[in-house]
């Protein structure tokens, strides 16, 4: 398939108009119908309905595929312009905010840097594609175990750094006292439901079996303060790392089972130049 009609497709189906996916590519009208129909032949499959544009069964489908094969043609792209092109004064980190550790700001060149606060799971895409020169993701994970991301591109990963995980809790909260607690007696307590700023809810589910962990409350935010705030305010309870948990009006209990940490990783594609060298390198990555 023609990547350029694909990409033309897969706007149209975004937006559910012709002629707004003509105006966001720079295209005519016509030039968006005459791509449709190109694919629509190529595969011997109508893909859209016209009245209202929408995806047929098969261009629901087509769907699913289109966007890992443009991501994979993006990161072939990157990949092969970071060969040629001379290294970058500056660099641009994707992160998250628990993954932004004292060590990694220690790390940070002095000047050139932009930081780009992103979930997790866009921060592979942002480095297979080049948008960024090199991520730092994390979440929870058995000691020394490597975290799960999602296969985008080649990318190299390499652990930064383990810490324990608390529960933060309310200074009044009856388990606020305890000198440690267990994953599983918590499922059903209050949550909150901060996937962008803490450890996801999901994570804790599939440490508990897959069940268990409703939230009370979601906050859909990348600032780690609101979220303590919402804690130490009874809202819900959140799993942070150790040294995220230091929060007035709050208890840190450590978690004792199972056995899991906060695992941060630094994330790459190909050989770092530059200011990404420089970080990398006093991260620990190899040469």
């Amino acid at each position: 398939m023609d990547p350029h009609l694909l990409r033309t497709y897969v706007t149209v189906a975004r937006l559910a108009s012709f002629s707004e996916a003509a105006r966001e590519l720079g295209y005519t009208q016509s030039a968006v119908s005459q791509h449709i129909a190109a694919l629509e032949q190529d595969l011997g499959a109508p893909l859209l309905t016209r009245r209202p544009v929408a995806p047929t069964p098969a261009g629901e489908r087509l769907l699913e595929h289109a966007g890992p094969l443009l991501l994979r043609l993006d990161a072939a792209r990157a990949d092969v312009v970071r060969m040629a092109a001379a290294p970058e004064h500056g660099l641009t980190l994707a992160t998250t905010p628990t993954a932004l550790t004292a060590r990694a700001v220690a790390a940070l060149p002095a000047a050139g840097v932009t930081l780009r606060v992103l979930p997790r799971e866009e921060i592979p895409a942002e480095v297979a594609t080049g948008t960024a020169g090199l991520g730092l993701v994390d979440g929870l994970a058995a000691p020394s175990d490597p975290l799960r991301l999602p296969d985008v591109a080649p990318l190299t990963t390499h652990g930064v750094e383990e810490e324990p995980v608390r529960v933060l809790l309310p200074a009044a909260h009856p388990l606020a006292h305890r000198p440690g607690l267990r994953l599983g007696d918590l499922a059903d307590a209050r949550w909150l439901d901060a996937p962008d700023a803490g450890l996801p809810l999901a994570q804790l589910r599939a440490a508990n079996g897959g069940h268990g962990f409703r939230p009370a409350l979601r906050y859909d935010g990348t600032d780690v303060r609101t979220l303590t705030t919402l804690a130490a305010a009874g809202h819900g309870l959140t799993l942070l790392p150790d040294s995220a948990a230091d929060v007035p009006g709050t208890v840190a209990v450590p978690l004792t089972h199972p056995r899991l940490v906060h695992r941060t990783e630094l994330v790459y594609a190909g050989s770092p130049r530059g200011a990404a060298a420089t970080l990398a390198e006093a991260l620990g990555a190899p040469a």
